[in-house]
């Protein structure tokens, strides 16, 4: 049986190498910097539209960190609506969605309001809004009891289950939350990006909830580096580079769990990472200004609502190729009514059609910019 952090006789008097960080965080800190002032020259259209991309993928990638798929049409229109944000038609969302929007928008737009264990019971209350995870029902709104057992955090499919660690004991939880929000909301005695990554590892080392625990820690870290920013805006998503980097996000906490009370290796992965989340900044940034940069090409241009809403999609992550029925399915449309709308766009030079094909003609942009 390894021991883990939480059980050593110091937990949790954290400690770390600053000298080893030091550059780390200096690149982090002065990449923040550079993206800031990047967004604040776009004016107030483009960089809403970014934050609005930023935040749709944040809340995708950390749910499909836990194996959650949802869908990105109602994360957008949820975001869209509760941001005041005009993005054409709204696409009605499930209540999940609403969920995990909710308790994202809570922790980045009220960064500065104290975080409490009643402000973590409604953020867990909305990701789980039936009382269920999966066909479990599990206790909301609360933290755990351990009833069916310790908790243990695992990733993988069901059967194919791999255990990285076992959290506190149930017992344990509430003063551990206790001594954790104290921490959280006193004035910082380190680098507010620091912070981020201490309350990470922290929050899922207690891992106080029955479910949900990934998602509310990395709702904690947005938390704090908004803190860090003194900004509700968000132009780069932890959660996102996170899911590229899965593998190596759970094998250093695990590795962090069964080593001791120094987290200069987890602080140095933490850093790493978030650095290459601005790469990702750099491609919804490029993205936006492609997307200015065609609509005022054709500023003036007739387009229903069916082909202004196609082309967005296309200049922004649309998956697969463009066909004729794909058209009529997203649009809600006659097949014929799409291929109207289609060959009205090749006609005008905006949409071109793909060489090759095969039995089903697919159409391309025929230029982004």
């Amino acid at each position: 049986m390894p021991t883990y952090i939480h059980e050593l006789n110091d937990w949790p008097k954290f400690t770390w190498d600053h000298k080893a960080l030091e550059e780390r965080l200096a690149a982090v800190r002065h990449r923040q910097g550079r993206l800031f002032g990047r967004m604040e020259a776009l004016g107030l259209q483009l960089r809403s539209e970014a934050m609005l991309q930023t935040l749709t993928e944040d809340v995708i990638k950390s749910s499909e960190i836990e194996g959650e798929q949802l869908s990105r049409d109602q994360v957008r229109s949820s975001l869209a609506r509760r941001l005041g944000l005009d993005i054409g038609a709204l696409t009605p969302a499930d209540r999940n969605v609403e969920g995990v929007v909710e308790m994202m928008l809570d922790a980045t737009q009220n960064y500065s309001d104290p975080l409490t264990a009643e402000r973590l019971y409604g953020w867990h209350a909305a990701l789980f809004p039936t009382g269920y995870s999966g066909l479990h029902k599990i206790v909301t709104g609360a933290w755990r009891d351990d009833k069916n057992g310790p908790m243990q955090v695992v990733s993988g499919p069901v059967g194919k289950e791999r255990v990285h660690y076992e959290a506190v004991p149930a017992a344990r939880v509430d003063a551990d939350m206790k001594a954790f929000l104290g921490w959280f909301n006193a004035d910082p005695a380190i680098d507010p990006v620091l912070k981020a990554g201490v309350a990470h590892l922290w929050f899922v080392t207690i891992h106080p909830f029955d479910d949900g625990n990934g998602r509310i820690a990395r709702a904690i870290a947005d938390m704090a580096l908004a803190r860090s920013e003194g900004s509700p805006q968000r132009f780069y998503s932890m959660s996102a580079q996170i899911r590229l980097e899965r593998t190596a996000y759970y094998d250093i906490l695990e590795a962090t769990q069964k080593a001791d009370l120094d987290i200069t290796r987890w602080l140095d992965w933490f850093l790493a990472c978030l650095n290459r989340a601005f790469d990702g900044a750099e491609v919804i940034l490029a993205g936006v200004l492609t997307t200015a940069r065609f609509w005022e090409k054709h500023t003036g241009a007739a387009f229903n609502d069916r082909q202004r809403d196609m082309l967005n999609r296309l200049l922004g992550d649309f998956e697969g190729k463009l066909t004729s029925s794909k058209w009529a399915k997203i649009e809600k449309c006659s097949q014929d009514t799409a291929l109207r709308d289609i060959t009205d766009l090749v006609e005008r030079g905006v949409l071109r059609r793909d060489e090759g094909g095969g039995r089903s003609t697919s159409y391309s942009l025929a230029e982004a910019g």
